[in-house]
């Protein structure tokens, strides 16, 4: 009888002599471990709502303000506290002084800005778009930029008279050059990559300046337009400090012929806040109409 033998590389021959880690006997079960996950140490942390943090400081001005008041380190002859602001303020709201002073003092504000803002971008669309309108126009506007427009106030009253009419001058003249530069900075600092891409999809000159230049410019008319608000407020503290009969300027004028501190610093307040609410507009308006464009929003 004979034996045959498997060739080698047959699978008889190629059997391991080892068996496989799954065929060991499977060991007792030890006990569980409990691990936590890794956490960074910054999201650990208790996150503070923004709101407060911003709200903070103010709180802390305002009671040692009133620390100052109480133990009679301020006088009120100097500053009245902020108690007694609040109790006038109150006071001049329930009379409806406060709110009349408000209303007249918006619309000489709404009406220079109204008008600031038409010379101004006017002004800068000439300039930025044609070569010559910047030749005829930019060498003027520059000019009457330096001239600081409370030292026109004189002449707005010899050719306005003293009416409402030198007051809004003032404000429209404070109003349009930082809406000028802004304008016509941001026309010409238009990419210029772009300007070809649009001419060569064909887009006429029209075309170029609606859906090129205009659109990048924008950033630079809104940033304009909050310095435009910012100096409308501080044109507006000195056109109603002549000859006014009416508004916040006017009660200011008032309490300070009576040493008034606390109206005053109510008045004060009540610009502050206006100028707050009207750059809150203005920042909305920005997130609106800029939604295209990319921006950091700090860390």
């Amino acid at each position: 009888m004979s034996i045959s033998h498997a060739p080698p590389g047959s699978p008889e021959t190629d059997i391991p002599e080892t068996s496989h880690p799954d065929a060991a006997e499977p060991t007792a079960p030890g006990p569980a471990l409990d691990l936590e996950p890794i956490v960074p140490t910054s999201s650990r942390r208790t996150r503070v709502p923004r709101w407060l943090r911003r709200t903070t400081g103010p709180v802390l001005l305002l009671a040692l303000w009133q620390l100052l008041s109480s133990t009679g380190l301020l006088t009120a002859d100097v500053l009245a506290s902020p108690g007694r602001i609040a109790q006038v303020a109150g006071d001049l709201i329930s009379d409806g002084s406060l709110t009349s002073a408000m209303t007249t003092s918006l619309q000489r504000v709404a009406g220079g800005l109204l008008l600031g803002a038409l010379i101004g971008t006017g002004l800068a669309l000439v300039s930025g778009l044609f070569r010559i309108g910047e030749d005829i126009v930019d060498a003027p506007v520059q000019m009457l930029r330096t001239v600081p427009f409370v030292g026109l106030i004189p002449l707005f009253i010899i050719w306005f008279g003293i009416g409402e009419a030198p007051k809004i001058a003032i404000i429209t003249l404070g109003v349009t050059f930082p809406l000028y530069l802004n304008v016509y900075a941001g026309i010409r600092g238009v990419d210029a990559q772009l300007i070809e891409a649009g001419e060569s999809l064909g887009l006429s000159r029209w075309g170029l300046v609606r859906h090129v230049i205009l659109p990048g410019a924008l950033p630079g008319a809104m940033t304009g337009l909050r310095y435009s608000l910012g100096i409308s407020w501080l044109a507006l503290v000195f056109a109603e400090q002549v000859n006014a009969d009416s508004g916040i300027g006017f009660l200011m004028v008032q309490a300070r012929d009576f040493l008034r501190t606390d109206v005053i610093v109510v008045c004060l307040i009540v610009y502050a806040f206006l100028g707050l609410l009207a750059d809150f507009v203005v920042r909305s308006l920005e997130r609106l109409l800029l939604q295209w464009r990319p921006t950091f929003t700090g860390r």
